[in-house]
């Protein structure tokens, strides 16, 4: 399992969301108020008596986690393997697991509960829960977002012990969607395992409270803004009598900063719930003018103010909260049919992640998961997908709102047009989880289920729940791919060319709508670095690839990730690997390539359809080879810095389409005077100043500002000429006029739809695309097909927006096919399709002067010569062929760095250097700490940079910044590598 020393921490503070100051006493497992069992329900049998008294022991109980789940508990005793190592937990009998369980302690109350009434509280129980008191059945959750709230004043000893038990069931299956509310994927998914016992258990917080005789439930506080530099506050509250007889209670609180004071007196009678309100009309201290705003990140500060509510009864203090919020308004359209985010009025451009299962045996801390948000954070990214609403701890909602994160927040429903057994258990949940986290700034959408739409009655539902506890503050998007979305998927690894070649659609996904648009998830496999791959694949395993690789998603378990691609990419550009090792390494060029263009694709069309892309995933749940960023031991993949290096809030970029180099702004303020810069070196790392290109340019917020266009080669050879072709049907001329070469002779078909021409170009060659010149009547919608034999054709591009002219398509990668078709679809006239020619393309040519690898450096500067962003690339003469890196001459960097010390972090501030002298580029230099005494890695860790590339006379100052402890009073080393090392 994850140990504390695996994960290592990041001390990053953490505030509450919703902290009360009454006494409260935790009854979790890592502290010392309580020593929980666990047991098979069958083991205790029918007669539970004896098990819900004090002094009951039985011989099975097993020392229990909580939170967390019975399977972990299990796994921690040492009665299971390692289910993250090799195929463990396949092997796992599930039969011990997927059936109920009785979890038992015994606790005091605590010496400074001197208050009247005491309070036991749950906040999770996965999926449905029993709960004893000393005997006493006090009542029964259902649902993993059912809180429990039990006044236990009358049933508690306290000068005693007390005996707490709790019946825990498994979640039904199946679990989408019948079974839901759940951990969906518990069942196993294409990048998760099936969990034994599906995650049941006490999965979240216990414990007991302290308070007077008034108390206040979920508040809830709203901002409006009038303008940026006005907002209104609406605070509500449901205050609570909890005493025997009448009383008046005064309800006060305090917002910081601001100091901004109000107060209500509410009677009370005994047992009665009122709800109190404080807003502009009768306080119109709740007007606050200049508000600190909370803005996302890389469009302003996550400003949050803190709000402290007192409740005083019969004039003394009974109660104390305090909760965070922040002052923002989103809005929303769909123009044009794609969906639009507004914050506080501005455009936002959402570059983002989906978030899986926090961990996916939930084996997860406050720490682990401000970390995980953190590390989005440094990725530049602005928004987090919380996929079928499977991360439920309040910690990730607090980090969200710290780090300025938005969330989009997904329900429990997957794509599957059935209905959870029990509509009002999910109703409730529902009603519940919107409650316990509307004060969250960081909420940007709710969604109702995944690649599809709710059942009725449930779309209804959640729209009326959302409009009734949340006040329709937020979007309610009942689809996660659809209704203003650009579908799903594709989730394998693209040529870069991909992302700008119109359009990046989903054959392999779902929900595709023509257009970049507002896509929810996207993605690519990312191996893992070699480091993290020997913790859990046995090494016997380790080469050549095999089932237990796909065990671990690096096979047909994960097919949606397109392992066999991912392989042929490194087989076919970067020349193949003979060991594990070296396919890790070049996988990560792979994915830095692959994830960067993603994103940069999507820039690339900002507003001009594009509007935000989410990738799946940012980080692995489980030790796996697909979907990840950061992978499940915290190391930061080629894919991380791809990510980091395409969202940085101004960043230039190459369109390797339309070779132009552009400008994009995602942040709140505009830029005037910037230097873009494009230099391009060859292999010996010496520019060629043919290519060279410098522009002086303004950069306007929240939008793309073209700098220059390359001077690379873009001529293609036409390898249709003279070869011959056939048409389903001829009207007038010939076929074979479409390959003569002259601009007066045309092929005519019948008028009818569904025809086709197709060229036989001789033997199998790599093409580039097709030049379609259209007479008059020519194909408003149409393919472009392949083929090798004229029988089975492959469809490689489709448009419903052809036109009369030349139509040139370019492909975003070659394919190799002897047989090319042109296959109509629809007329665009009232005569039948009629090409003047159709030319099928070769690949660019060579450049000249370039070896057969090149670099591209794009540089942009401010007006005192600051650096704003730099960006590289490595590019072939033969599109996507780099095996020339592997002949690069190996290179030696220097290396210097100094360790500093302070509040439990250490940072290592290190310097890299190529040597003037060398004669070769420094490509792919990879920079990881270790301990220098084991050769652990110092992970998790906070890098500015890694997988960078040096030019002659170049550094580089890395800076990383991870926890003290980790270090275990050892010392530091680093390890410097480039692709081309020197052996």
């Amino acid at each position: 399992m994850r140990t504390k020393e695996l994960f290592g921490l990041l001390l990053w503070s953490t505030f509450g969301s919703l902290q009360a100051f009454a006494q409260v006493s935790y009854l979790h497992s890592d502290t010392q108020n309580a020593a929980w069992t666990v047991m098979p329900e069958e083991e205790v049998g029918k007669d539970i008596g004896p098990l819900i008294q004090n002094g009951y022991q039985h011989p099975k109980a097993v020392k229990a986690i909580v939170p967390g789940t019975v399977f972990t508990s299990y796994v921690t005793a040492g009665l299971e393997k390692d289910p993250n190592f090799g195929d463990n937990i396949q092997k796992v009998d599930r039969k011990k697991y997927d059936r109920s369980f009785w979890y038992r302690t015994e606790f005091k109350i605590p010496a400074d509960f001197d208050k009247e009434i005491i309070w036991l509280n749950f906040d999770g129980i996965n999926r449905k829960g029993q709960i004893y008191l000393n005997g006493n059945h006090l009542g029964d959750l259902d649902g993993f977002m059912h809180r429990g709230h039990f006044n236990v004043t009358q049933l508690v000893d306290r000068n005693g012990s007390n005996t707490l038990a709790v019946l825990v069931d498994i979640p039904r299956t199946p679990l989408a969607n019948q079974g839901s509310p759940n951990y969906l994927s518990s069942g196993g998914w294409d990048w998760m395992p099936y969990v034994p016992g599906l995650n049941s258990g006490i999965t979240d917080k216990v414990w007991l409270e302290n308070t007077g005789k008034s108390t206040i439930t979920d508040p809830w506080m709203r901002s409006k803004l009038v303008s940026r530099s006005l907002a209104e506050l609406t605070l509500q509250t449901e205050v609570t009598n909890n005493g025997a007889s009448q009383s008046k209670t005064m309800v006060k609180g305090t917002i910081t900063p601001g100091n901004i004071t109000f107060s209500q007196e509410v009677d009370l009678q005994a047992g009665e719930t009122k709800t109190v309100k404080f807003d502009k009309r009768y306080f119109p201290q709740m007007v606050v003018n200049n508000p600190k705003l909370w803005w996302p990140n890389g469009y302003g500060e996550p400003h949050l103010y803190t709000c402290r509510l007192e409740v005083v009864h019969e004039g003394k203090t009974s109660e104390t909260e305090e909760f965070r919020f922040g002052i923002r308004q989103y809005s929303y359209d769909k123009k044009d049919g794609v969906f639009h985010l507004y914050i506080n009025g501005v455009p936002v451009f959402v570059k983002g992640s989906d978030w899986g299962m926090s961990e996916y045996m939930l084996r997860s801390n406050p720490e682990h998961i401000r970390t995980w948000v953190k590390l989005n954070q440094e990725m530049n990214f602005n928004m987090i997908r919380n996929w079928l609403g499977s991360v439920t701890e309040k910690q990730f909602y607090e980090s969200c709102d710290e780090l300025g994160i938005m969330v989009w927040d997904d329900f429990w429903i997957n794509s599957n047009p059935n209905l959870p057994y029990d509509l009002n258990v999910f109703n409730n949940n529902m009603m519940e989880k919107i409650k316990r986290f509307r004060n969250h700034a960081c909420i940007a959408v709710w969604c109702g289920d995944n690649e599809g739409t709710p059942e009725p009655p449930l779309t209804g539902w959640m729209a009326e729940n959302i409009r009734t506890f949340d006040g329709g503050d937020r979007h309610f998007q009942p689809c996660s791919n659809n209704g203003g979305l650009s579908g799903s998927g594709p989730w394998d690894a693209k040529d870069q060319r991909w992302y700008f070649t119109a359009y990046p659609d989903c054959k392999s996904g779902s929900g595709f709508t023509r257009g970049w648009g507002f896509r929810t998830e996207i993605g690519t496999a990312a191996v893992p670095n070699y480091e993290s791959l020997v913790k859990f694949m046995p090494e016997k395993d380790l080469w050549p690839i095999n089932d237990m690789w796909n065990l671990h998603y690096f096979g047909q378990m994960a097919f949606n990730a397109g392992p066999e691609r991912h392989t042929a990419v490194i087989e076919n550009s970067y020349g193949g690997a003979k060991d594990a090792k070296e396919f890790c390494m070049k996988s990560q060029w792979v994915s830095y390539e692959s994830n960067k263009a993603l994103y940069e694709g999507w820039l690339d069309h900002m507003w001009n359809d594009a509007t935000g892309v989410m990738l799946w995933m940012s980080g692995a749940s489980y030790p796996s080879m697909v979907w990840q960023t950061y992978d499940y031991y915290y190391d930061l993949t080629g894919a991380y810095f791809g990510c980091k290096q395409a969202c940085e809030p101004v960043h230039i970029y190459w369109n390797p389409v339309t070779e132009e180099v552009k400008v994009a702004n995602t942040t709140t303020k505009d830029y005037d005077g910037l230097t873009a810069e494009a230099t391009v070196y060859n292999m010996d790392g010496k520019p060629v100043a043919r290519y060279s290109e410098k522009a002086t340019i303004n950069s306007t917020s929240n939008a793309v500002a073209q700098c220059f266009k390359l001077k690379f080669n873009t001529d293609r050879d036409i390898l249709s000429l003279g070869c011959p072709a056939y048409a389903s049907s001829t009207n007038q001329g010939e076929p074979a006029f479409v390959t003569d070469g002259k601009d007066d002779t045309r092929w005519a078909a019948v008028r009818a739809d569904n025809e086709w021409i197709y060229v036989d170009l001789g033997s199998e060659k790599p093409v580039g695309g097709v030049r379609l010149n259209w007479e008059a009547a020519y194909g408003k919608s149409y393919k472009i097909q392949v083929s090798n034999d004229a029988k089975s054709w492959t469809e490689v591009y489709k448009t419903e927006e052809g036109r009369e002219g030349i139509n040139e398509v370019f492909f975003p990668e070659e394919i190799k096919a002897r047989y090319v078709r042109m296959l109509g679809i629809e007329l665009g006239w009232w005569f039948g399709y009629s090409l003047w020619s159709m030319d099928v393309l070769s690949g660019t040519k060579p450049s000249e002067g370039l070896s057969d690898v090149h670099f591209l450096r794009l540089t942009l500067k401010d007006k005192d010569g600051k650096v704003i962003s730099e960006n590289n690339y490595w590019r072939g003469n033969e599109r996507t062929n780099f095996k020339a890196l592997n002949q690069l001459p190996g290179v030696k960097l220097n290396v210097s760095s100094k360790l500093a010390r302070k509040d439990g972090k250490a940072t290592i501030q290190a310097t890299v250097g190529l040597p003037k002298s060398a004669d070769a580029v420094a490509f792919g230099v990879r920079v990881q700490a270790v301990r220098a005494s084991d050769g652990e890695r110092l992970l998790p860790a906070l890098m500015n940079d890694n997988y960078f590339t040096l030019m002659p006379g170049e550094k580089k100052d890395i800076q990383i910044t991870f926890d003290e402890s980790l270090l275990q009073n050892d010392s530091y080393k680093l390890i410097v590598e480039p692709y081309n090392k020197k052996l």
